[in-house]
């Protein structure tokens, strides 16, 4: 019988995400700062008026490429946010989360051998998204001596006569780093005179701690080759609702929207029609949500600092990402000894890229009483470790 897969496929690793997640899920009385997912419910208004969807009778498809309502709202978000008009006929699209959305625009935009740039530590997909369409996925290695942000002379070291997409993952997922406005208008000269396009993943774009969040497809010459990536998983705390959206220019969005018509047909209609509401009357939940997450990162911090663990500022997404090489031990190992002996599940920074090997990824989208208790737990488990170094010398 010959092989029923796929060799690209069988070449894909699977998330290193969801390991932790499983194990955890079997464990009594463990607590999970892995996942990134609100604590929150979906804000009330917006679970309403997807019950008032239902109804009225509102179980149709919509048109491939969302609903005209839910559109014109997102163009009027995003030039409220980013500043940059977005015709909601002919450039803006809904997806299935948006993840859906950057696989589409790679699968768009790339042929077999393109090279597409993808820093990291970052999100689990762009990498497998490029490898599933034979693209070639070259690593820039981000830096906690940069605050992990993406620097103009890492990009022109890994631009070739190959290179035709950057992906900007700001703010990042796991690190938590942001680009500020000057760091992306140093991108966007490189990219707009090397005719490099940009994946702009920006689900994040409401959760920053320092100043508002800047979109490269602001920049001068970079709206016509931007894709800007956005949902409300994270900002409305939709996750089960299962939306997003890309905004591009109509040449690449024209295509795009052939493979979701295919792959897809639409996204779900109960949740497009809540997604009006977010965007109409979401903006107080977002502060509120936004505040919680800024005193549990503050908090996390802190305590960082007082049990010696290193970890630099995040100022953007509900992660941190702290540095634990100090204690001679790889992520895996550290992650997986936490859990067994205190209970408490963190994703080894190697999840996210070979140069995560060292850090943690630990989540704030918790409430503060489990990070108080996970963190005593984490206290006491580093306390054990010194003793074990101690014991060692002598």
């Amino acid at each position: 019988m010959r092989d029923p897969l796929s060799k690209v496929i069988k070449e894909v690793k699977p998330s290193g995400i969801r390991k932790f997640f499983d194990i955890v899920s079997e464990m009594k009385d463990a607590i999970s700062l892995g996942v990134g997912e609100p604590d929150f419910d979906t804000p009330w208004h917006i679970r309403e008026e997807g019950i008032y969807s239902l109804e009225r009778g509102r179980t149709f498809y919509t048109s491939n490429a969302g609903l005209k309502e839910l559109k014109v709202e997102i163009s009027k978000y995003l030039e409220r946010k980013i500043n940059v008009l977005y015709d909601y006929h002919d450039e803006i699209m809904v997806t299935v989360g948006g993840s859906e959305a950057i696989d589409i625009a790679m699968r768009a935009m790339l042929d077999p051998g393109d090279e597409v740039l993808i820093p990291q530590p970052s999100y689990v997909s762009y990498l497998p998204c490029a490898q599933l369409i034979h693209a070639v996925p070259v690593i820039i290695e981000l830096k906690e001596e940069n605050q992990f942000r993406l620097t103009k002379q890492e990009l022109l070291d890994s631009i070739t006569d190959k290179t035709k997409m950057l992906v900007l993952p700001f703010p990042n997922n796991p690190t938590g780093a942001i680009m500020e406005r000057e760091d992306l208008e140093e991108i966007a000269k490189v990219c707009v005179e090397k005719d490099i396009f940009v994946l702009s993943d920006e689900i994040y774009s409401e959760l920053t701690y320092k100043e508002k969040h800047v979109s490269i497809a602001s920049m001068p010459g970079m709206k016509e080759r931007t894709v800007v990536i956005n949902g409300f998983s994270k900002a409305f705390a939709m996750t089960g609702w299962r939306l997003g959206y890309a905004a591009a220019p109509k040449v690449i969005l024209q295509q795009m929207l052939k493979i979701h018509q295919f792959a897809i047909m639409c996204a779900p209609t109960t949740s497009q029609y809540a997604a009006v509401d977010a965007l109409k009357h979401g903006e107080h939940d977002v502060e509120k949500m936004t505040e919680a997450y800024n005193q549990r990162r503050r908090y996390l911090l802190h305590e960082f600092k007082e049990m010696g663990l290193d970890c630099f500022e995040p100022y953007g997404a509900f992660y941190v990402f702290p540095n634990i090489k100090r204690f001679g031990m790889t992520s895996e190992e550290f992650a997986t000894r936490l859990l067994e002996e205190e209970k408490v599940a963190v994703v080894p920074g190697t999840a996210f890229g070979d140069c995560g090997e060292g850090f943690l990824r630990i989540s704030y989208a918790y409430s503060l009483e489990s990070l108080k208790v996970a963190l005593a737990r984490v206290r006491n488990f580093i306390k054990r470790l010194d003793k074990e170094k101690t014991v060692d010398k002598r």
